[in-house]
C-alpha cells in the first residue's frame, strides 16, 4: 500500500468518525429541544389537573356540608348532629379505604425478579 492511499483511508475514517459525532450532537440536541418542549406541555397539564382538582376539592365540601344540613333538616337536629353524622360516615368510609389501601401495599414487591438476578449475580 502506498503512502498516499494510506493517508486517504485515514482522512476518510477521520472524515467518518467527525460526521457520527457531528450527527450524534445534533440528535442529541434534537432529543434536547424534544424534551423540553414536552415537558412545558406536561407542567401545563399538571397544573390544570391541580387547578381541577382544588375546584373539585371544594365541590366536595360543599356538597358535605349540604348533606349535613340536610340531614339536620331532615331529622330536626342541632347542627352539630348533623355535622357530627356526616364526620362518622366519612371516618368509616376513610377507615375502610385505608384499609384497602394497606392490603394494596402488602402485595407490592419492590422489583422482584430484578433483585433475584442481582443477588445471583453477585454471589
Amino acid at each position: 500500500m502506498t503512502q498516499a492511499s494510506s493517508s486517504s483511508v485515514t482522512g476518510l475514517v477521520r472524515s467518518a468518525i467527525d460526521d457520527v459525532r457531528e450527527l450524534f450532537r445534533e440528535e442529541l440536541a434534537l432529543a434536547k429541544a424534544e424534551v423540553r418542549e414536552e415537558f412545558s406541555k406536561l407542567a401545563a397539564g399538571a397544573v390544570q389537573a391541580g387547578a381541577a382538582g382544588v375546584a373539585l376539592w371544594f365541590a366536595a365540601m360543599f356538597v358535605l356540608v349540604s348533606v349535613a344540613l340536610a340531614i339536620t333538616a331532615a331529622f330536626q337536629l342541632p347542627y352539630w348532629a348533623g355535622f357530627g353524622v356526616m364526620a362518622a360516615v366519612l371516618t368509616v368510609i376513610g377507615l375502610v379505604l385505608a384499609l384497602g389501601a394497606r392490603r394494596s401495599f402488602h402485595r407490592v414487591h419492590a422489583m422482584p425478579r430484578t433483585l433475584t438476578t442481582v443477588k445471583e449475580t453477585f454471589q
